[in-house]
């Protein structure tokens, strides 16, 4: 299979094809998204930073934020502008940008959702992308991040033991995939190497990517080192989680959060998140500097 494997990702240059495998019709992750900023009273202006097809940005904005979506896939991007109109939309390197290219001036949040954060594969990645991100907030702006687990990897097997195989149709085309997820100690990755075949006779495709696997306590100690408050870090329930999140109450609006909300905590009664982090999912808000 290997030999006749194309080596590229699939996923990343067929924008649409990205959003049939990954549907997400109810925007959870948006709304969870939302959630969170609404209960920590957070301001407007929002960067959704690895932010893909552009479509929980471009939800974002719908609630009345000012969202600029950043990411480095050129396709995306295009995509973006085009199926999800509304925020500014800019190529920017997770690990390391920069606000003049983004914006005039700092953002009350940065969103990093969909295990994005995780392709900062080095310590000297994580670094540059916590602080850019300090670069890019207002003082008591808020990062918001989902992605998987690491410490879920901790003696668990499940998601190693065999191939994961799946199938969806997508405009006439059944396209299947089979991927085989292994960890690599030394470089403290988990690694996919994913086989993309259809049933009209065109080559397999082969994709491989990595993640960093991040373990809670090392990621409080890197948000501190960078001068960041851990608000919530635990495995669910959010919007990748097994039951999903589901809203609870409706949020404030954007800049009401009610007379007794104030900077350092929660503003509303919301769903409340689980006090653990066995899961495969990670869910952290942060707040960095004073407020």
């Amino acid at each position: 299979m290997a030999d006749s494997a194309v080596a590229r990702n699939l996923l990343t240059d067929n924008p649409a094809l990205y959003e049939a495998r990954f549907p997400d019709p109810e925007r959870l992750a948006a709304r969870w998204t939302e959630d969170v900023l609404c209960r920590y009273g957070a301001g407007p202006r929002v960067l959704d930073i690895g932010c893909g097809t552009g479509r929980d940005a471009a939800h974002l904005r719908t609630t009345g934020r000012t969202v600029v979506g950043a990411d480095v896939s050129d396709a995306m991007l295009a995509y973006a502008r085009t199926h999800h109109p509304g925020p500014r939309y800019v190529r920017a390197d997770l690990r390391r940008f920069h606000l003049e290219d983004l914006a005039p001036r700092p953002f009350d949040a940065v969103v990093c959702l969909d295990s994005a954060l995780l392709y900062c594969h080095t310590n000297d990645d994580l670094d540059g992308f916590l602080d850019s991100c300090r670069r890019a907030l207002a003082p008591g702006g808020l990062l918001v991040a989902e992605m998987r687990n690491g410490a879920f990897f901790l003696g668990r097997t499940e998601l190693l033991d065999a191939p994961a195989i799946r199938g969806f149709e997508w405009e006439g085309t059944v396209y299947r995939s089979v991927t085989t997820l292994t960890v690599d100690r030394p470089a403290q990755l988990l690694r996919r190497r994913r086989v993309w075949t259809t049933e009209d006779g065109t080559p397999p495709v082969e994709q491989r990517s990595a993640w960093r696997l991040l373990f809670p306590q090392e990621l409080r100690y890197a948000l501190a080192a960078h001068g960041f408050t851990v608000l919530e870090l635990h495995d669910g329930p959010g919007p990748r989680t097994e039951p999903a999140w589901r809203p609870g109450p409706a949020p404030s609006p954007v800049g009401l959060a009610g007379p007794d909300a104030s900077p350092g905590g929660p503003a509303g009664p919301g769903p409340s998140p689980g006090g653990s982090a066995d899961g495969d999912r990670l869910h952290l808000v942060a707040r960095w500097g004073d407020g």
